[in-house]
């Protein structure tokens, strides 16, 4: 059994796996396993070991060379202007696509628990503050039927993002230039995703009010998060409550980041936000609800 696998954290000659793709005639399937032996060829690890039978994420050939493609773009692009501090492959692979994979369970969970216009295979997805387009380019790929956009207020990560979703071969991707702030009050996208998602840094009240006015009333909002952001959503809730919506969970996801285990916070819409929210830009972040 042959594994092309994600990055590692190695310990002598036996690194601990930390996700590996298995190739198959099916394709390819995101997998955990606690140790494996292996060797590097080429700047991709290739191991052979045993793996468990949890698996998270399921792309076909297809949609790894689509990651592959992204990545090379992020990583050229990454030279000429701050898209990410990640600069070498294989921690783009576990910081970045990864660690967006693994929000997919938590939300597709939530979405299949506590909504039910739109069939969890048929999503419309926001991205706010995508940057370099994660998660949403990842989302665009792992779930080709959902619609996707992207939403990035700096014209020069737009062009980015353009460039990206081309060359990834990617037609259920929106790039669309914008505040939040801006954006949530555009009719265009007010109240019209099923889910919003952000990755961005920044807090809860402020993420709160920045990406629920697009959700629709029965979708959900996502927020990803670092380790033990209890304290942080738990003064978050009035906020998030003043918006239309309740704390539905937070989530341990299947990734660890610098400052370790990752989570994700989900919201359930529950009436419309009223008209007031968003804010004037800027006003959120300086002035938190």
């Amino acid at each position: 059994m042959v594994l092309f696998c994600a990055p590692m954290r190695c310990l002598g000659s036996w690194p601990r796996l930390v996700h590996c793709s298995l190739f198959t005639q099916k394709g390819c399937t995101w997998r955990r396993a606690p140790w494996v032996q292996s060797e590097r060829r080429m700047g991709i690890v290739v191991a052979v070991g045993k793996v468990d039978e949890a698996v998270c994420e399921v792309l076909d050939s297809r949609q790894t060379m689509q990651v592959s493609v992204f990545m090379d773009s992020l990583l050229d692009w990454n030279q000429r202007m701050n898209l990410t501090a990640v600069t070498e492959r294989e921690a783009v692979m576990e910081r970045h696509i990864m660690d967006s994979l693994a929000l997919l369970p938590v939300l597709e969970t939530a979405y299949g628990e506590h909504s039910s216009k739109t069939s969890v295979e048929q999503l419309k997805l926001i991205d706010v503050g995508t940057g370099a387009g994660l998660p949403g380019i990842v989302f665009a790929i792992a779930r080709p039927a959902w619609k996707i956009t992207l939403l990035e207020s700096l014209q020069k990560r737009c062009n980015f993002l353009d460039y990206a979703v081309e060359r990834s071969g990617l037609s259920n991707v929106k790039v669309v230039r914008a505040r939040a702030e801006d954006g949530g009050q555009d009719k265009t996208h007010r109240e019209a995703y099923d889910v919003a998602v952000a990755r961005a840094v920044a807090e809860m009240r402020v993420l709160s009010e920045l990406c629920l006015p697009f959700v629709r009333v029965g979708g959900i909002f996502v927020a990803a998060k670092g380790p033990s952001p209890q304290e942080e959503v738990e003064s978050a809730k009035k906020a998030i409550g003043l918006l239309g919506a309740s704390l539905l969970s937070i989530s341990n996801v299947d990734s660890v980041g610098p400052l370790g285990q990752r989570t994700a916070v989900v919201c359930h819409k529950r009436k419309s936000t009223p008209a007031k929210y968003p804010r004037r830009p800027g006003t959120p972040s300086k002035t938190p609800l």
